[in-house]
């Protein structure tokens, strides 16, 4: 074994962020997929967590090549998530995500390594990114509970209400773990900065 034990540790959960984003990106890359085309949103996910999985990769210091890549990849979501917002203002955190990722490949690349970023910045980003997790994780708990169920008025009814719901439901809940769990690697990944 090389390196000490916390370096292990540091490697571990590198790869272990690397396997939850490449696994949201895969899933989204899915949703895609299933929609024929570029389906809007589930695109920049995918884009945004096969990209979080690439800048995870504990590489050392061979990955000079890195920060300027990646930068230009968040930078063209920048700009999918700006196309996004037409639909609506519920696509900024695309924005917001697809920027902070610019920031975080900026600083990466500034050669300072951790401690480069802004401490205002980088501050107000977790507090975001700790908020949106908070907020997913409360709405993941609470999709689909008991009230649902509770309001049918006979137990048929209330049978064919819960698979109704259930069909439309899991891809919904499936979302918005997908959702989390990228959220979660971000503030991981701004934690580490």
């Amino acid at each position: 074994m090389h390196g000490s034990a916390s370096s292990l540790s540091a490697s571990v959960s590198s790869w272990l962020l690397v396997l939850l984003c490449a696994v949201s990106g895969a899933y989204c890359l899915r949703r895609v997929r299933g929609w024929g085309g570029w389906g809007g949103a589930a695109a920049g996910e995918a884009v945004m967590g096969f990209g979080m999985a690439l800048m995870a990769v504990p590489l050392g210091g061979g990955g000079a090549w890195r920060p300027p890549v990646l930068g230009a990849v968040f930078c063209a979501a920048a700009l999918h998530a700006v196309w996004l917002l037409r639909g609506g203002l519920h696509h900024a955190h695309h924005l917001v995500g697809s920027l902070t990722m610019v920031y975080m490949a900026a600083s990466a690349g500034s050669g300072n390594g951790h401690g480069a970023g802004l401490p205002l910045l980088t501050g107000a980003l977790l507090l975001y990114y700790a908020g949106y997790v908070v907020l997913g994780g409360t709405r993941l708990i609470t999709a689909g509970g008991p009230a649902a169920a509770a309001a049918a008025p006979t137990a048929h009814a209330a049978h064919a209400a819960h698979a109704a719901h259930a069909a439309h439901a899991a891809p919904t809940e499936l979302i918005r773990a997908c959702r989390l769990a990228m959220g979660m690697g971000m503030l991981a990944m701004l934690l580490s900065m």
